[in-house]
């Protein structure tokens, strides 16, 4: 059975950028599109009170809005499969319950309460921090439709080898005939610093080394299984949340890891994803590694 692309919708223009990224998502992968709105409507108003009362319902407005984003993804792709459903809980619940069986999640970055675009709104945080599939994050104002800098930049953290986020931006970058330009960060700690230039330049040379072997061990595998994907690698020097948000600039998606861990109910998500989620320049693909 083909997994859906799930879009929360709120009727706020962030979330209706995000139906117009997910319609042309969902159609690159051949997957439907499901469009889901949620809130808590039902336990404090109830459709009945609200018609008695004689002022619209939130069901009402509820169904207005998943109406509007079906048929912006209509005019995106005629021939999408698009589903549409009104779920009467809270919104991070919701979301957190469809990606149980959902190929991913899309969220706009704000919500309709949004204050700063800049800052990423709190349920598409919680949803990224802690649903068991990928989450799209959509930022930026690039044109979805097909991207316009044709790059996906992976940001490869400390292995296991062949993580989820690499195999991840691997299949991307294969289904949208992308670059894909792996980073890896890389800092001399602060203890090693000497004022002599040939000790320091030793140590720069080991750690981008080090840099150079956890970059390649976590590529390997998915080098091997898709040979055709355009690769570029690099290592960084530099905080590694500042070298993935300057490299958002240039690309069509941003892809990081999160960890996972089970049994833990909080928020499962590090310091550079959840910097990245706040400021990235493109989209952001939020892809969790079970520890």
């Amino acid at each position: 059975m083909e997994l859906p692309l799930v879009v929360g919708v709120d009727g706020s223009e962030s979330s209706l950028r995000a139906v117009d990224w997910a319609a042309d998502e969902a159609a690159l992968h051949g997957v439907p599109l499901r469009l889901v709105n949620a809130s808590m409507w039902e336990r404090y108003e109830g459709a009945a009170l609200a018609d008695d009362l004689g002022r619209p319902s939130e069901r009402v407005m509820a169904e207005n809005i998943v109406g509007t984003a079906a048929e912006r993804a209509r005019r995106r792709d005629p021939d999408l499969k698009i589903q549409t459903d009104i779920l009467p809980e809270d919104t991070v619940s919701a979301l957190l319950s469809e990606g149980r069986n959902a190929s991913a999640l899309v969220t706009g970055s704000r919500g309709r309460s949004g204050i700063a675009e800049m800052l990423l709104g709190s349920v598409s945080l919680a949803v990224a921090a802690r649903a068991d599939c990928p989450v799209f994050v959509i930022r930026g104002n690039h044109d979805p439709r097909g991207g316009t800098h044709r790059r996906i930049v992976l940001g490869v953290d400390e292995p296991p080898e062949g993580s989820a986020a690499v195999r991840f931006a691997f299949r991307e970058a294969e289904r949208r005939r992308a670059a894909l330009h792996a980073i890896r960060a890389w800092r001399r700690p602060a203890h090693e610093a000497a004022d002599h230039p040939l000790v320091a330049a030793d140590a720069a040379r080991y750690h981008e080394g080090r840099a150079m072997e956890i970059l390649e061990a976590a590529l390997r595998e998915a080098v091997a299984d898709h040979p055709t994907v355009e690769l570029h690698r690099a290592t960084t020097e530099g905080p590694a949340r500042m070298v993935l948000m300057d490299a958002s600039a240039a690309a069509d998606l941003l892809v990081v890891g999160a960890q996972r861990r089970h049994g833990h109910f909080g928020l499962q998500l590090g310091r550079v994803a959840h910097a990245v989620l706040h400021h990235s320049v493109c989209p952001v693909a939020v892809v969790p590694q079970r520890a």
